[in-house]
């Protein structure tokens, strides 16, 4: 993800004094974003809106992916057909992204070098088959972060790309990741009463269950 500064720590990144920071607050010429905490901070795209340093050449990339090792021929025709959309539409690609992985993993090697590219400011332009390529979840809030780093997301809507069976997988990956929590809710609660067996005389039921 971008980089993110202090008043003090982003002052010197653009070679400026603090109070001038202080001061383009106050007059609107910059909005700090904030922490849940309420700490101010700024990061990467405030540096290049203050400097223009946004890369001359920047980046278009094709991002593919599967779900498991065992569809890597789904892949090569994924990669074959966004070969084909890109060759009709004039595209030139930079970077061809390939990867194997559940569309719900956010912790994805490539993905999570694409985010960072993004974040840096250094891809223009990100094409996908269609949008669970990226992620199966979340697509909104990825392309509002690409688009607030002047990144354009491209959806081809190349429904053929994305086999059913991925799907089924990742349902079932969000039933066992719920059985897992409630497994361990459950293991807990024995913990609690193994460590407090006269919990029940004294508390409400609710709190040692």
């Amino acid at each position: 993800m971008s980089k993110t500064y202090r008043i003090n720590e982003f002052a010197k990144r653009i070679g400026k004094a603090p109070s001038t920071i202080r001061r383009w607050e106050r007059e609107g010429k910059l909005v700090a974003k904030r922490h849940p905490s309420g700490h101010r901070y700024f990061d990467e795209a405030d540096v290049r809106l203050l400097t223009g340093g946004v890369p001359e050449r920047r980046a278009v990339v094709v991002y593919c992916r599967v779900s498991s090792a065992g569809q890597k021929d789904d892949l090569a025709s994924q990669v074959k057909a966004m070969e084909t959309y890109c060759l009709g539409a004039g595209i030139a690609v930079d970077e061809w992204m390939t990867e194997i992985g559940g569309g719900m993993n956010f912790k994805r090697k490539r993905f999570l070098a694409l985010v960072e590219q993004i974040g840096r400011g250094e891809v223009r332009q990100v094409l996908v088959a269609h949008k669970d390529r990226l992620m199966r979840f979340g697509f909104d809030l990825f392309e509002h972060i690409a688009r607030h780093n002047g990144c354009e997301v491209v959806v081809v809507n190349q429904e053929s790309l994305s086999p059913q069976q991925e799907m089924v997988e990742d349902l079932l990956a969000i039933v066992h990741t719920f059985s897992c929590r409630l497994y361990g809710l459950r293991k807990y609660k024995h913990e609690i009463k193994a460590d407090f067996p006269d919990c029940a005389a004294t508390q409400p039921k609710a709190l040692c269950e």
